[in-house]
């Protein structure tokens, strides 16, 4: 039996946004809509120039939130690696790892989100985890993807979302 939006719960298909080139110490992808219960953040060949880890940040009106969270990633062959600064998208990060994958972030309600990450990186290690932010301080409607350090700076790849 062929599965239909409306029997799955969802009545639109996901809106993409547009790819962009990772440069700089931070991507940010603003005007994410009120009604977005999901959102799916893609890494195409991202790298950075340093060894600190990616690092996804929610937002509202009033900015980026860069604490509360609780998150935690496992890198292949490491141990596991946590942050309060964000959602943590790889456990295993080093200059010129190219990383390719998607964190979904998905709304329970009264501006608390939880994430899941898989993102598997070209010198063939995977990275998984999860993480959960429950007092955002108001209606999600920015993400930024940066890095542990905040120094860091993307020199290769693309990265674009998806909301629901």
């Amino acid at each position: 039996m062929a599965l239909t939006k409306v029997q799955i719960g969802m009545t639109d298909a996901p809106t993409s946004g547009t790819a962009v080139t990772a440069s700089g110490t931070s991507v940010d992808f603003n005007s994410i809509p009120a009604t977005a219960k999901r959102i799916t953040v893609m890494f195409n060949g991202v790298s950075t120039n340093g060894s600190s880890n990616l690092l996804v940040q929610l937002g509202t009106s009033g900015g980026v939130v860069t604490s509360s969270y609780a998150s935690g990633c496992w890198g292949a062959n490491t141990t596991n690696t946590g942050s309060s600064a964000g959602f943590i998208a790889t456990g295993l990060n080093g200059a010129g790892r190219t990383n390719y994958g998607m964190m979904i972030i998905s709304s329970f309600g009264s501006n608390a989100w939880a994430s899941i990450v898989n993102i598997f990186d070209a010198s063939n290690n995977a990275n998984n985890g999860a993480g959960v932010q429950t007092n955002l301080g108001g209606i999600l409607d920015r993400i930024r993807i940066t890095t542990v350090n905040g120094t860091d700076i993307f020199d290769a790849g693309t990265i674009n979302i998806m909301y629901e």
